[in-house]
């Protein structure tokens, strides 16, 4: 969470003219809800179930050239990894916590579920666990980027998305 995902895979996808798909906007197109709604409703169980299948069914249409942004703990249930993998080349943007926790509270909290209401301390404690439980899942990624490049700052998910796009070019030539 807050690691530029979504932010950082638009501004690659525009970079390099790909396609860009947003699972959890993918979500809501297809089962009415946003995830934080669905959660909220049904339990997190239920959509990780949900979630797992968005994807996958998205996978399916014949589209090249896709960039997808998942949710933090899409990686982490049941063998997403193993899909992402599949699909192409995965990417872990690894951020200290604490930055994390400064960027989270740059956003709109009340969508996200699990930290609304959070102090930036309250945010800290609740990623340091999380973190420690998904890192053996994001850590099979193709490729790890440590975040931020240079120095925490508004530019950061620009330079990763520039950094990338010259990776991604560097190995497509």
């Amino acid at each position: 969470m807050g690691s530029g995902k979504t932010t950082t895979g638009r501004l690659l996808a525009e970079k390099l003219g790909w396609h860009f798909v947003d699972l959890d906007e993918a979500f809501e197109t297809i089962h009415g809800y946003t995830p934080a709604e669905y959660i909220r409703e049904f339990g997190i169980e239920a959509f990780r179930r949900k979630e797992k299948y968005v994807l996958e069914d998205l996978a399916e249409v014949p589209i090249e050239k896709v960039i997808y942004a998942t949710g933090g703990g899409y990686p982490c249930w049941e063998d997403n990894m193993e899909c992402l993998k599949e699909l192409g080349t995965s990417i872990y943007l690894r951020w200290k916590p604490e930055h994390l926790a400064k960027r989270l509270m740059l956003t709109d909290l009340s969508e996200r579920p699990i930290l609304q209401g959070k102090t930036e301390e309250e945010l800290l404690a609740c990623i340091l666990p999380q973190l420690e439980a998904r890192e053996p899942f994001y850590a099979q990624a193709d490729i790890t980027i440590e975040a931020p490049l240079g120095e925490l700052s508004e530019d950061n998910d620009e330079q990763l998305a520039e950094h990338l796009c010259q990776l991604i070019k560097s190995k497509t030539r």
